[in-house]
């Protein structure tokens, strides 16, 4: 996996991914992590990997939930805007629950 000088990639080093507060400077967090501005919306940028379940989509130890599904696809580089929500259930039995409000191609 290839990535910008702009977007460093600790997960790449085993300290989680980039996460870019909006308009702040990327800063490395651990899945889970509240790295995040006070609003709590994060930035994580890096190429989805399938889940153990069906329709289940991880990023960088993170379960991405809702989004359109149309740009997060299995393999496909992204940048996605979202909220951690730790307490949230979900059947696909890994990752962090990241609920997806933006996502563009990376």
């Amino acid at each position: 996996m290839t990535n910008s000088s702009a977007q460093p990639n600790p997960s790449a080093s085993g300290q989680g991914p980039s996460v870019t507060p909006p308009g702040g400077k990327p800063t490395p967090t651990l899945p889970g992590d509240a790295g995040a501005n006070s609003s709590g919306a994060m930035t994580l940028t890096g190429t989805i990997t399938p889940g153990v379940e069906a329709n289940c989509l991880l990023l960088d130890g993170y379960l991405l939930v809702g989004g359109p599904r149309e740009q997060l696809r299995s393999g496909t580089r992204v940048t996605v805007t979202g909220r951690v929500q730790k307490d949230l259930m979900t059947t696909c039995q890994q990752g962090t629950p990241f609920v997806v409000e933006t996502a563009k191609p990376a």
